[in-house]
């Protein structure tokens, strides 16, 4: 019965992941990496280690794709069509590049032979020893991915800022419409 469960949700996280990268619509392919994130919590429990589901559905479902879509709704992105011939360019780039990505990657594991796989233990799965990876060895990564997602929600916000139009509530005019004392002057000028 494990094995099923574990083949419905790996497929089911793979079919999503795909939709996530291949999909127009930017909501639709967030939507998609929320089934996608909670079939990898599903994976992590049957492995053993519930508290990874829960974080996983918590911290990555629950707070990081909701902040995806508000920063998607704040853009207000929209599907856009593109040119038939720069998506067939695209195409005939990106062939290339996957297969020489699956050969190094092929040849990666050719090389290094089947790893030696240990079996999870209490501690690996605990939250003792998930503190202890995440606050010593992964400290650093662990603050950088903080300040990443800090940088890109500030940059959604300033890109999604409109200017101020000239007549706006507040009454004053941007600064290229202001009259200086000179220009007064010429202007009054016969």
């Amino acid at each position: 019965m494990e094995t099923f469960i574990f083949l419905i949700f790996a497929a089911l996280a793979v079919a999503s992941s795909l939709v996530v990268v291949m999909h127009r619509s930017p909501v639709y392919a967030t939507m998609s990496l929320v089934v996608t994130l909670f079939s990898v919590a599903v994976l992590f429990v049957l492995l053993g280690a519930p508290f990874l589901g829960t974080l996983q559905i918590l911290i990555y479902a629950g707070a990081i794709v909701v902040l995806f879509l508000f920063v998607i709704m704040l853009l207000n992105l929209q599907k856009e069509g593109e040119a038939a011939g720069r998506r067939r360019g695209q195409l005939w780039v990106a062939l290339p590049g996957a297969l020489i990505f699956i050969g190094m990657v092929g040849l990666v594991f050719w090389r290094a032979g089947a790893p030696d796989l240990q079996p999870l233990t209490e501690d690996l799965v605990s939250l003792k020893g998930l503190a202890t990876a995440l606050f010593t060895d992964y400290l650093l990564p662990f603050e950088i991915v903080g300040l990443l997602l800090l940088v890109a929600v500030i940059g959604a916000t300033v890109a999604a800022r409109k200017a101020p139009d000239a007549a706006d509530d507040s009454g004053v005019l941007p600064r290229e419409d202001f009259v200086t004392e000179e220009t007064a002057r010429k202007e009054a000028r016969p």
